[in-house]
């Protein structure tokens, strides 16, 4: 614990020399953040999952607080203004606690409307207010300036060591879960119940994902984003990718794993060759690296995968150079990972902004920026059996060169995508790959 306190201690630090030097090079005297307001449902008394601005949770490990805010003011320790209701409806907020309270001037309101006041001597015309609009108060109106959010956010994208411990602790959190998911699938588990195993060995609810887990028997493995959960178990259950996270202090894992039951040879090759693709790219990963080369390398190792099964007879540059990859790898290789599953910032073609483009035709890429140490991305190769995209290749030139007898006995499998988290280091060392590194703990 107290390596951790002082890991968060260097993580304040390192914020406030951020924040404080993108301060003054945006030409703003002080940096306020809201974490957020609690949403409703139109016409409804129901609130939507509290979602924290990631700005806030970034200087603060409280994921699941509204109506609180954070002032940064050079020289002097961060101000936080702390929402505690008296509360009796629900459960209020504990007092304030953890490593955290030592480091800021606390300041402890009752109604959210108690923030405009306890901010007052900070509202300036030169104040940088980071929020949603529904999250203004009288004199508290958020403006977003942009020259700061650019400084921001391309620093974000290069994690301290504290972010990298909540990271490792959250693919440790995950990992059990995932193990779970697959005995609840051999054991001929339905989506519903392969869900719920996966939620009580992990410690989470619906409500504290980082993200919606995506699970998918046989054919469903081929919607990417499959969004649903079959209460009916299948009358056979070939096949089981599993998308799905954790969360440890704000900071999430993404990792993605393709099962086969036994009698599947075929598919389980298949999974087998994927497999060693993916490792493959992961090596990839190390600091310098243009993160689209790792995208194209990822088409050219598939087109080998589908040259070698079987299930397409080209030649692999062939293949990539007129696109017959794409409707088996329809997607990015990966994006950032951290107070986002999909962190902000990976576009960016500079600190002050811009856009780095995306390959052309290659639209779904998340991340285009080059690697640097203590980036945190995923890698996330896949290869499906989609029937809107065959379609479109059965009705191109390369058609007659697919084995479609193949093609059709292996989509009732629906797909396979495998994903790790992984940290880049520096001076070429070889790549952390935290989902891994947690697997290995298991034993």
């Amino acid at each position: 614990m107290a390596a951790l306190t002082s890991l968060y201690l260097d993580h304040l630090a390192t914020l406030r020399r951020q924040a404080e030097a993108a301060l003054e090079r945006s030409g703003h005297d002080a940096l306020l953040i809201a974490s957020g307001i609690e949403k409703y449902a139109f016409l409804d008394d129901r609130p939507y999952l509290f979602q924290p601005n990631p700005h806030f949770k970034h200087w603060l490990p409280l994921p699941q607080h509204p109506h609180c805010w954070l002032a940064v003011r050079p020289g002097r320790k961060p101000r936080v203004v702390y929402y505690q209701p008296d509360d009796y409806w629900h459960v209020p907020p504990s007092a304030p606690g953890g490593e955290w309270v030592e480091a800021v001037e606390l300041v402890v309101i009752r109604e959210p409307e108690d923030a405009a006041q306890a901010l007052a001597d900070l509202v300036t015309p030169r104040a940088a207010i980071l929020a949603e609009a529904d999250a203004a108060l009288p004199g508290l109106v958020p403006n977003n300036p942009e020259a700061l959010l650019n400084l921001l956010h391309w620093a974000r994208g290069v994690k301290t060591p504290y972010e990298l411990a909540q990271l490792r602790a959250a693919s440790r959190r995950a990992a059990p879960a995932h193990i779970a998911a697959r005995e609840a699938f051999l054991a001929g588990a339905s989506e519903a119940e392969i869900h719920r195993a996966y939620l009580v060995a992990s410690g989470h609810t619906d409500r504290d994902l980082p993200y919606g887990n995506i699970v998918g028997l046989n054919e469903h493995a081929a919607v990417l984003h499959y969004q649903y959960q079959d209460q009916a178990r299948p009358a056979e259950s070939r096949s089981f990718l599993i998308d799905a996270g954790a969360q440890v202090n704000g900071y999430a894992s993404d990792i993605t794993r393709t099962w086969v039951a036994s009698g599947h040879a075929e598919f389980a090759d298949l999974i087998a060759a994927m497999e060693g693709a993916q490792l493959g790219l992961v090596d990839e990963v190390r600091e310098g690296v243009d993160y689209r080369d790792i995208h194209l390398s990822a088409h050219r190792r598939t087109a080998r995968v589908l040259r070698e099964a079987g299930i397409v007879a080209m030649g692999e540059e062939a293949m990539v150079a007129e696109g017959v990859t794409k409707p088996f790898f329809p997607h990015g290789i990966g994006h950032l990972l951290g107070l986002q599953v999909h962190d902000v910032g990976g576009f960016m073609a500079s600190e002050t902004g811009g856009v780095a483009d995306k390959p052309e035709g290659h639209r779904y890429l998340r991340l285009t920026r080059p690697l640097q140490a203590g980036m945190v991305v995923t890698i996330e190769p896949g290869l499906y059996f989609i029937p809107t995209l065959l379609k479109q290749l059965r009705a191109s030139p390369q058609a007659a060169l697919v084995d479609w007898a193949r093609v059709e006995r292996l989509a009732r499998y629906g797909g396979i995508r495998i994903e790790d988290d992984v940290v880049c280091r520096a001076g070429g060392e070889a790549p952390e790959n935290l989902t891994r590194d947690a697997f290995a703990a298991l034993g």
